[in-house]
């Protein structure tokens, strides 16, 4: 009984050396692993926050792209006659030229009165799609609608007023076709 007793008691004690043993070694590896977790939570996290950042950058781009999409598609609606439009102001220029050369003569009055609705109508239709004659005469000028092709002296109006507009300019909307040829005013000297 003694031997068997002894082997009991030694068995008791075998396991609960081995115990002790791995409580310690608990024990010692429990600060590591929980810092080695609270790193493994920190770094997580940070992949996360930089994940929705990413994602936040990306709705963003997106959004701007789609807005800045829209804004060319309106602008290209705006202007798509630009060019159309300005194709045809010579058209007006010659048909002004010619009312102006035809004078009053009487032989020429179906003519000019023919001229004249022709004009008007071309008129009508350029301001129903948005394009807009410059005439600037007797305004100070304003070199964004018109273009100073000679200085003239005259003391009866104030310096850099526009005194004669050889050629109108023309809007498209609110973006210049064409320039105003003009006569400008200076100081006399």
């Amino acid at each position: 009984m003694q031997g068997s007793y002894l082997m009991s008691t030694d068995n008791n004690d075998a396991p609960e050396s081995i115990e002790n043993e791995e409580a310690i070694d608990a024990g010692a590896e429990s600060p590591t692993e929980e810092a080695t977790e609270a790193d493994g939570l920190e770094s997580l996290q940070e992949e996360l926050a930089a994940a929705k950042d990413a994602a936040m950058r990306a709705q963003a781009d997106a959004v701007n792209i789609q807005r800045r999409a829209e804004m060319d598609v309106e602008k290209a609606r705006k202007f798509a006659l630009e060019r159309f439009a300005s194709d045809l102001l010579p058209v007006v220029d010659n048909l002004e030229r010619a009312l102006e050369a035809s004078g009053n003569s009487d032989a020429h009055d179906a003519v000019v009165e023919g001229v004249e609705l022709t004009l008007k109508s071309l008129i009508d239709v350029l301001e129903k799609n948005g394009v807009t004659a410059v005439d600037p005469h007797g305004e100070p000028f304003d070199p964004q609608v018109a273009q100073a092709m000679s200085m003239v002296e005259n003391p009866d109006v104030e310096p850099n007023t526009v005194i004669g507009v050889m050629q109108k300019g023309y809007l498209l909307k609110d973006r210049l076709l064409r320039p105003a040829m003009v006569m400008v005013s200076k100081a006399a000297s």
